[in-house]
């Protein structure tokens, strides 16, 4: 059971994904993996934070003030940061949790061979998971993603978001029997 949420930027992608996160640990579901969350000073972007769902720890993953030679527009990636807490969520999910939850599978994320192998293991597994996708990426996982959730890949919009967590959510409570 693979759900995959992509839209535009803006579209309530991490939102929603959040939103499934917490009807689910309402639920008693134990579940793992990671988000990313914008870094704001002075009410600019100046970053992105990978936050371990389970344990909550968390690190700067993109920065504008890093160097690295893996960029995204003007973030520059920290790979070690993204592996330490972001995939080691992915992976400890696909061994001890009951849903993984990742957001995003981007263009930042996927400079990572560990991420990209991460993603892989979570398509191969029966455990229920829900994904974000970045809109326009195009790579070889991504296309993955797509087509492993096949007519659960879902575009949010204005009229679907406050809905889609609930429905998402729903669905795999039944199949988790809770």
């Amino acid at each position: 059971m693979l759900y995959a949420l992509t839209g535009p930027p803006g579209c309530g992608k991490t939102t929603a994904i959040l939103k499934v996160k917490n009807i689910l640990e309402g639920s008693n579901v134990k579940i793992d993996g990671m988000y990313t969350e914008e870094i704001r000073v002075s009410g600019r972007r100046v970053g992105f934070r990978v936050v371990r769902i389970a344990s909550n720890e968390s690190g700067v993953m993109a920065h504008v003030d890093f160097r690295s030679p893996y960029r995204v527009g003007r973030y520059c990636v920290d790979l070690k940061t993204l592996d330490k807490i972001g995939v080691a969520g992915i992976l400890s999910g696909l061994d001890s949790a009951e849903v993984v939850i990742v957001d995003e599978v981007g263009p930042m994320e996927l400079y990572s061979s560990s991420f990209i192998n991460a993603i892989r293991k979570v398509l191969s597994s029966d455990i229920p998971a829900v994904l974000t996708v970045h809109y326009r990426a195009s790579h070889p996982v991504v296309s993955e993603v797509k087509e492993a959730a096949s007519n659960r890949l879902i575009i949010l919009n204005e009229d679907n978001r406050d809905k889609v967590p609930y429905d998402i959510s729903r669905q795999i409570l039944n199949a988790l029997e809770k």
